[in-house]
């Protein structure tokens, strides 16, 4: 058997497998590994907390959840999100509520603070309407972790050794470039900045907020790296370079920026952040393996979108109660943006476990959870 059909069948396992771990009755009595599962981000990882915006920037309408239990939740796909697979994997029983919603004991599980639009710098996304940028995702969770005090009976010492136990996740900083840097008729940091001087500015104000996830008692913390956003269906729809299908400005923008964030990784595991794990999670590599790979994983479809309007389905987001594609999980893109429940599913599972190919350095989710 030649190494192209060990792939395949390999990657046909892999989704297999996590399908039907992930939606096993069973799977949901597990303990979960951590005590609690703290998130923070944009659209890819949103599970409602747009709902009650004013903005564009808002999914709670179908056909968007039209594979999830609850509907229309305000998640940016058709199904589970990555951080709801997550989750599962990580034995939670429930999905981690959203903090728009949440309050009371639940609290001490995780919330999900994320929301459509945001980005590490305040301004990004306004394009697009309200959002809760990062700065503001952070001070939520310090508002949070008052809260949680009353639930140790003010014992701080508790409370810290508490949340040096959960995992945090962070992902920013694709809305800094497509709803910042690169909208020059909105924004002018694409005239004031060079793509590396951009990149380290979002690596400065990132590293201020990420060390304030630290102060506030975050000790796990998986950061994810921006992914192959001049691949989505809306580039593909927008672009029209000759060399490759692909917008490649877009591309290597964002990789110096990865670049920035691997290392800041490692200054914070080298003593920067005394006591704390961070985990990098390359969404870049995970997402064009993912594409190159595609047959592999079951995936038919790599550049349109499986809801949408106009040139691959990227042109016009997913309008309301449009009619989406059928098979969806032979789909890697939702609408113009966001992965598909499937897509989400695969690169959940080879991110936690040790199973190669793996994306995160310089340990896997599994291994995080067990410190």
């Amino acid at each position: 058997m030649n190494m192209g059909s060990l792939m395949k069948q390999f990657g046909l396992w892999v989704l297999a497998a996590s399908l039907l771990w992930l939606a096993a009755k069973g799977y949901s009595q597990f303990t979960s590994q951590v005590p609690g599962f703290f998130i923070f981000g944009d659209s890819l990882v949103d599970n409602g907390n747009n709902n009650g915006l004013v903005t564009l920037a808002r999914a709670n309408y179908r056909p968007y959840g039209i594979d999830f239990p609850q509907g229309a939740s305000g998640r940016f796909t058709n199904g589970r999100t990555f951080v709801d697979a997550l989750a599962q994997l990580l034995g939670f029983r429930n999905n981690i509520p959203p903090f728009a919603r949440t309050r009371g004991r639940a609290i001490l599980s995780g919330l999900n603070f994320a929301s459509g639009a945001a980005g590490i710098r305040d301004e990004t996304g306004n394009n697009l309407g309200d959002h809760i940028s990062m700065n503001q995702q952070v001070n939520n969770f310090g508002n949070v972790v008052q809260q949680m005090r009353r639930y140790f009976r003010g014992d701080d010492n508790y409370l810290a050794t508490y949340l040096s136990k959960c995992i945090f996740y962070s992902g920013l900083g694709s809305n800094d470039y497509l709803n910042n840097y690169f909208m020059r008729d909105f924004y002018n940091t694409g005239s004031q900045f060079t793509p590396q001087a951009y990149a380290n500015s979002l690596i400065h104000d990132y590293t201020n907020q990420l060390t304030a996830l630290y102060n506030l008692g975050a000790r796990k913390v998986i950061v994810t790296a921006v992914g192959q956003v001049g691949c989505i269906p809306y580039q593909l729809a927008r672009y029209n370079g000759t060399k490759n299908r692909c917008n490649e400005d877009i591309n290597s923008a964002i990789m110096l920026f990865n670049s920035g964030l691997r290392k800041l990784v490692d200054r914070f595991n080298n003593g920067g952040l005394q006591g704390s794990q961070f985990v990098y999670l390359d969404s870049y590599q995970a997402t064009k393996d993912l594409i190159l790979n595609a047959q592999s994983y079951g995936f038919e479809v790599i550049d349109k979108g499986c809801c949408g309007v106009g040139r691959n389905n990227g042109q016009v987001t997913c309008l309301p109660l449009q009619q989406a594609c059928r098979d969806r999980s032979t789909y890697i893109f939702w609408d113009a943006f966001h992965p598909t429940e499937a897509a989400n599913i695969v690169t959940a599972r080879l991110a936690y476990s040790e199973r190669a190919p793996t994306y995160t350095y310089p340990i896997n989710i599994q291994q995080l959870a067990s410190l």
